[in-house]
């Protein structure tokens, strides 16, 4: 066929904030034709090879005519089908003293879509070894002029992104202090093929995903208490108003809170006199309103900063964890926005583990030590209360983010190094089960997901809790871009067609690379429309480059449409089709992604490769 020019990929990444979580995908926009593209080449039989030669060689005009109708490039208006969705569910099964349970076959499992038993169609297990085995197997797609050269190194794909984010604007300086020193385990235990990145909820402290354990750990230094508003009357402490009684007061209507705050400053402001009543009750109004104004506002700069990592997250290609640490806060006006935390992670497969920074705590009675006490012997048996009430109900927002997500909540113990290394640390064996959901409905809802063992042990199963069932657009076209978006922006091997590749580059100078992705594709697996005496089939071929710690390079797209007479596809269903895409990139180490999904039979296919470009 002749080659295609002006057809590549670019990411519209900065526009991604309103389409991010619209889809699993998490990237829907990301394929955007634009102008300037490389040539890209198509082979196969003696016939088809002919065929990729932009002008006729040693063919006659004749022959060079019969062979592009029957394989051409032209954008046509392609019409796709709708690909049948397979469900995938990451489950690990510990039994009662936390220890991981072992050697469970897929009998073993049940799954339940909507309350109703699913067949599972596809079983996995997980373990270190399986993920080196693959990443193996990926870097075994390099070949070129120097690989064979000593010294050149394979590297090892990234297959999981843990996103660290520690709550510093409701952290204290002790809470936060223990935090760093614990998290020092965790970097230590992560795998070559684990990227982590660290951030904040204030936003002042980031550090992009990466394999560098010298930076995380240089970067934890940064970890210190940053509240975005503050502690209201933070000199006098009078009166001493928590976030959790203005909310109590002013959104639940408490009216006893409003009383409790009025006594405590008629003693603390006006030295007891009840002339001084009406101006109390005044000020206690007052405090209340700026305590509620505060937290919502810390808890507003919070969750924006949660979604921001979201986002971020969301457009890493592999397994996506988010893990925070927090000592949890009040949700007062913003559940709404914790629905939309939890929404916006099971969009994009994002597993949220949560863990409790105070640790095994006793309840604080007293308030902050290192403020003057206000209490009175009127008020005290309520602040107290109070007091209780709140550091309870701040550990429920970190429940409800890990029971949301399929993640888990670490609390009520001492041990943060431990829980840390369990909340981001892949574990030592997981189970993965896929399923098709019968008579599924392309309404894109929620769907809720059950995971349960077959003789109901008395096991702690952590799994999604649910996925959104695939939306039937209007356009066939924009349905199967976001397929492959979905595609590209996962680690999982598709194997619908068969398909090998082989990665391939020389060097241009000291600064600049030719990189090439050969790619082997079988006919035989793909199901022909027969029309008019030709088989007819589009194949979509989509690659991603991305570099060593999962941030997007460059990629392309094509568009091969098939119209083979029987002759010419008897022979390419023997020899199989070769694709070459070529990218200009700077030495370094890169993960390959492709993807192809052909629009008769909306099969996929999709494989990961390594490159190592020595400098």
């Amino acid at each position: 066929m002749g080659a295609r020019e002006g057809m590549t990929l670019r990411l519209a990444y900065r526009k991604s904030r309103r389409h991010l979580m619209k889809w699993p995908a998490v990237l829907v926009m990301l394929f955007t034709w634009t102008a300037g593209a490389r040539a890209q080449e198509t082979s196969g039989t003696a016939a088809a090879e002919k065929t990729a030669a932009d002008t006729p060689s040693t063919q006659s005009a004749k022959t060079t005519t019969e062979a592009k109708a029957e394989v051409s490039s032209k954008d046509t208006g392609t019409t796709f089908k709708l690909r049948v969705n397979l469900v995938q569910v990451k489950v690990v099964v510990r039994d009662g003293k936390g220890k991981l349970v072992e050697n469970l076959k897929r009998e073993d499992f049940q799954v339940y879509d909507q309350g109703k038993l699913q067949a599972i169609t596809t079983f996995g297990v997980e373990t270190p070894e399986s993920r080196r085995k693959r990443a193996e197997a990926a870097a075994k797609t390099q070949t070129g002029e120097e690989t064979a050269a000593a010294g050149v190194e394979k590297t090892e794909l990234p297959q999981r992104f843990v996103a660290l984010v520690f709550d510093d604007i409701h952290l204290n300086m002790q809470d936060a202090v223990v935090a760093r020193a614990s998290t020092k385990k965790l970097i230590e235990s992560i795998s070559p093929t684990d990227r982590m990145g660290i951030y904040s909820t204030s936003g002042q402290v980031t550090q992009e995903f990466t394999s560098d354990k010298e930076a995380l750990e240089k970067k934890l230094l940064s970890i210190m208490p940053r509240p975005m508003m503050g502690k209201i009357n933070s000199t006098t402490n009078c009166p001493d108003v928590t976030h959790y009684m203005a909310d109590q007061a002013i959104n639940k209507n408490d009216s006893v809170i409003l009383s409790v705050v009025a006594q405590e400053v008629l003693q603390c402001q006006f030295q007891g006199d009840p002339r001084m009543a009406s101006a109390a009750a005044s000020a206690a109004q007052g405090a209340l309103q700026e305590a509620l104004m505060a937290g919502d506002t810390d808890n507003e700069y919070t969750y924006r900063r949660l979604e921001d990592v979201l986002r971020r997250l969301g457009g890493m290609p592999g397994e996506r964890i988010l893990v925070l640490a927090s000592p949890g806060f009040i949700l007062s006006t913003q559940f709404l926005d914790e629905m939309g935390i939890i929404d916006r992670a099971n969009r994009a497969s994002i597993v949220i583990n949560t863990v409790d920074a105070r640790g095994l705590y006793s309840p604080d009675i007293l308030g902050d030590i290192s403020q003057p006490i206000t209490d009175t012997v009127i008020t005290a048996g309520y602040k107290t209360t109070y007091r209780v009430q709140e550091q309870q109900e701040n550990g429920y927002v970190l429940g409800d983010f890990a029971a949301g997500t399929g993640g888990t909540f670490f609390h009520n113990s001492n041990d943060l190094a431990g829980g840390l290394e369990r909340a981001g640390v892949a574990p030592e064996v997981s189970y993965v089960l896929g399923f098709s959901p019968q008579n599924q409905k392309m309404d894109g809802k929620y769907h809720t997901i059950k995971v349960a063992l077959t003789e109901k042990r008395k096991y702690d199963i952590q799994a999604r809790r649910g996925y959104y069932a695939p939306k039937k657009v209007d356009d066939p076209q924009e349905q199967a871009k976001q397929e492959i978006a979905e595609a590209v922006f996962s680690q999982d091997e598709i194997q619908d067609l068969p398909l090998d590749f082989q990665t391939q580059y020389f060097k241009t100078g000291d600064a600049g690379a030719h990189l090439s992705v050969v790619s082997h594709i079988d006919l035989k697996g793909m199901h022909f429309r027969k029309t008019d005496g030709r088989n007819f089939d589009n194949l979509t071929v989509a690659t991603v480059i991305f570099d060593d710690n999962g941030n997007y390079v460059t990629g392309g797209e094509k568009l091969l449409e098939m119209r083979l007479l029987d002759t010419t596809y008897e022979r390419m269903s023997r020899t199989g089709l070769t694709m070459k895409s070529s990218f200009d990139v700077k030495p370094g180490r890169y993960m390959v992604r492709q993807v192809i999904r052909d629009s008769e039979g909306a099969q996929m296919a999709a494989r990961n490769g390594a490159v190592v470009i020595p400098y």
